[in-house]
């Protein structure tokens, strides 16, 4: 059935031009938000908690832009199955390689942090072809085999290499070999309480990934911070800011404390760019200390 989803449907929609595809995502957006309100509780009560300063006008207009841009991304995922390379690095561009040229230069892998922040998947994609570093990608595999070949396929056109998540140690043994530019989402909520770090987030009591600086300070890798801008419509910038460069001098949290301001500052610059729909915030310091005990 999913082979079938696939080639009837995504796969012809990914061959259309992004000026249809865009009006698909017009029609994607008035079904989501205006008609089945899909996960809006969600969205509003992240939003609004976020920006307690913000005015119920003011969070429904980020709520409003924010699903006009995730159905954007609805449907540059399904081109994505069809883009070129040369469409691919016109439509997303790292503005300061020298970043990662510099630690290549001296054989040195980093790990690269961020957040589900505008397209991070094209900009993952189009990196490839613009560190020097070999491009690895930690991620969590799709339940569905067919679609986690074909996003796998995807994803890796241009060259990145997605590591499940349970083979990331192996990964970072072998970055210390050979350079690495190794990516790591940081805005999911951890599965583990008890291994999380906790801070204020948004205005709100977080636990945080902790794996940035866990690998970070047992590896010796300099962490990179990558900002994602959105240019226009389908079109992105990464910029790349060196957040710790000699990790194992660092005090205990200041990794993690970081590279999680950055991102706090990326999305307060524009919160209509992150991902609001998934729930950031269902663990409850409590809970780690329920289990700790």
């Amino acid at each position: 059935m999913s082979a079938i989803f696939y080639y009837l449907l995504i796969k012809p929609l990914s061959l259309l031009p992004m000026s249809i595809l865009y009006l698909l995502s017009d029609g994607i957006y008035f079904i989501l938000y205006r008609t089945f309100k899909y996960r809006k509780k969600v969205v509003w009560n992240n939003i609004s908690n976020s920006f307690p300063e913000k005015s119920a006008i003011e969070v429904e207009k980020i709520c409003a832009d924010f699903y006009r841009h995730f159905c954007d991304i609805i449907v540059e995922t399904i081109r994505s199955f069809s883009i070129t390379k040369e469409e691919l690095l016109r439509r997303v561009k790292v503005v300061n390689p020298e970043v990662c040229d510099a630690f290549y230069k001296k054989g040195q892998s980093v790990i690269l942090a961020a957040g589900h922040y505008n397209n991070w998947e094209m900009a993952a994609t189009a990196m490839a072809a613009q560190v020097p570093q070999r491009l690895l990608a930690i991620y969590k595999p799709l339940r569905n085999a067919f679609f986690d070949a074909k996003m796998k396929n995807s994803r890796g056109q241009l060259g990145m290499e997605l590591i499940p998540k349970e083979k990331n140690k192996k990964a970072f043994e072998e970055a210390q070999e050979e350079p690495c530019c190794i990516i790591l989402a940081t805005d999911q909520s951890p599965s583990n309480s008890k291994r999380a770090y906790w801070m204020e987030f948004l205005n709100q009591d977080t636990a945080v990934l902790f794996g940035v600086e866990r690998y970070a300070q047992l590896y010796n890798f300099p962490v990179v911070f990558g900002w994602v801008k959105k240019v226009k419509r389908g079109h992105y910038e990464i910029r790349f800011e060196v957040a710790i460069e000699n990790p194992t001098e660092q005090a205990y949290g200041a990794i993690t404390e970081k590279h999680t301001r950055m991102l706090e500052e990326e999305i307060r610059q524009d919160p209509t760019y992150w991902l609001w729909t998934h729930k950031r915030w269902k663990r409850k310091r409590e809970e780690a200390s329920n289990v700790a005990n």
